[in-house]
């Protein structure tokens, strides 16, 4: 008999029209890495939410070790010893790594928080399982792979053995990527269960040993990982096949639309400067990436470039015009496009409707307004064309709140925005963080549409297979520094990550 040590079996979850989950059933086995494969909008956070206690289902059952059990909140869940580790990470940022940790689970000593007997469980539990830690510093303070760590460790603090992870690669670098593989595994060779949320197929081969499929909110069926080609699964989440490289033509560059011209922007975290005499080009009718290690400067420097941050020193011209120190709003006018690369802190007003979302930057056009009034029909029939050209997934359209949607929809609906503006220059920056493999081909669909429109594109990603597949021109950044320049059809993976990681730097050195 198979050993389960979860079983949801029948899970029906409705939210206001829409129904997230239909019948859905999934077992866990002790000791197996499970992943959970869906589009985006496919209710797999959503049952994942259910198994934590964050919502209950309208129908169905949750066992665990045969058992039936009833988890109405996250305390539940604990007290099951189910953790989860969530896409967007809840933490509190003014707080330290180690009350973070702590927070809701205090050692106490009478009415005193044991912090020496914390903090001594946190190095132990840190160094057991190789998460290194400073338990001082402040969450926002630091990297985003780090404060994984610190979700990691709030679980392993409890005491929990069924561990969830939802999206856990979407905000990580390669490297960080294969460490968190290396310690699922080592997770699972101690006997703990995982229920891992991906869109990255590659991942799933690499880790998991079953995989559930869910389209749509309904079950369709789970394969073992080792005998399934990635393409059978994406068939599975999709429906159908899926292209898995770009169909690109040749190059045929214009005029330069984007100029940076020995751009300097001084660290917010550090006292040295983030971006340090950096230039480049980007021309009409072509894809420049700018590749590196999360880190190295490349979100001052696109925040710099759409006007979000203030260089110290340099130049940055868009369509012949000096826009250094022009106010985003005129860069829109102006031609700019930017996808941002966090989708709540400068993507969307998450409490606004998709549809004041989706007119954000338009709003002031004939178009919608008159005399300072909104045309809400406008806006209504702008938005709707919109989430229906783009695949958007929102239980109530155009009226859904931005909040409530997936963070694959949420990013879409921002892609959308964009693109339909008709910029000049694109500034994309990990597009397609968080995105299936189906919506992942459309958007790239897209970029390419706009280069070959003759629009220029500046690309800003850490998925290399992504910059390989899309660029037309590679500039890797290390510390602040455009290192090297690339060519994708004359370049490989591995010399990329050599650039990305200092080897030039390094070159140089060695030769000293």
């Amino acid at each position: 008999m198979v050993d389960y040590v979860i079983e949801m079996l029948n899970i029906t979850k409705e939210f206001p029209g829409i129904k997230a989950n239909d019948d859905v059933t999934l077992q866990l086995r002790r000791g197996e890495i499970h992943a959970l494969l869906g589009e985006n909008g496919a209710g797999k956070s959503t049952l994942m939410s259910v198994l934590f206690g964050l919502y209950q289902p309208e129908k169905g059952v949750i066992k665990k070790d045969g058992q039936v059990v009833k988890i109405q909140n996250p305390n539940d869940a604990t007290a099951l010893h189910i953790g989860m580790v969530h896409q967007h990470f809840k933490l509190v940022e003014c707080f330290t790594v180690l009350d973070n940790i702590i927070l809701g689970a205090e050692p106490r000593k009478g009415v005193v928080v044991n912090r020496a007997d914390a903090r001594k469980r946190v190095l132990e539990l840190s160094e057991r399982y190789g998460l290194k830690v400073d338990p001082d510093a402040r969450v926002e303070d630091i990297s985003v792979g780090m404060q994984q760590r610190v979700e990691i460790l709030k679980m392993l603090y409890r005491d929990n053995d069924i561990l969830i992870f939802d999206e856990p690669t979407a905000v990580l670098t390669p490297q960080e990527i294969d460490e968190l593989m290396d310690i699922m595994r080592s997770f699972r060779a101690e006997g703990k269960s995982i229920l891992f949320i991906t869109h990255k197929l590659a991942e799933i081969k690499a880790v998991a040993d079953r995989c559930s499929v869910l389209r749509k909110g309904r079950y369709m069926g789970t394969v073992d990982v080792a005998t399934t080609s990635v393409e059978e699964m994406s068939r599975l989440m999709v429906g159908r096949d899926v292209k898995m490289v770009s169909d690109k033509k040749e190059m045929t560059p214009g005029e330069t639309i984007l100029k940076v011209e020995n751009l300097t922007v001084p660290s917010r975290v550090h006292k040295n400067n983030a971006v340090k005499n950096a230039s480049l080009e980007v021309r009409a009718g072509e894809i420049v990436c700018l590749a590196g290690i999360e880190g190295n400067g490349q979100t001052e420097f696109v925040y710099a470039v759409t006007g979000l941050e203030k260089p110290s020193e340099g130049r940055v011209t868009l369509c012949g015009r000096d826009i250094t120190k022009m106010p985003i709003r005129e860069r829109g006018k102006l031609g700019m496009a930017h996808i941002p690369e966090d989708r709540h802190k400068h993507g969307l007003v998450l409490d606004y409707t998709l549809e004041n979302n989706l007119v954000l930057q338009r709003y002031w056009d004939k178009e919608f307004q008159t005399a300072g009034f909104i045309k809400s029909g406008a806006v209504r029939a702008y938005s709707d064309r919109l989430i229906e050209q783009y695949d958007v997934r929102s239980g109530q359209g155009s009226t859904t709140v931005a909040r409530s949607m997936s963070g694959g929809n949420q990013q879409k609906a921002i892609i959308a925005r964009e693109i339909e503006r008709d910029p000049q220059l694109l500034v994309a920056v990990q597009p397609t963080r968080g995105l299936d493999v189906g919506a992942i081909e459309y958007i790239h669909s897209q970029i390419v549409a706009q280069r070959d429109a003759g629009k220029a594109v500046l690309l800003v990603s850490l998925e290399l297979d992504e910059v390989m597949n899309l660029s037309d021109r590679i500039l890797v950044m290390y510390e602040g520094e455009i290192v090297g320049e690339f060519d994708p059809k004359t370049t490989d993976v591995q010399t990329l990550g050599l650039y990305m990681a200092g080897a030039k730097r390094m070159e140089k050195e060695d030769r000293k």
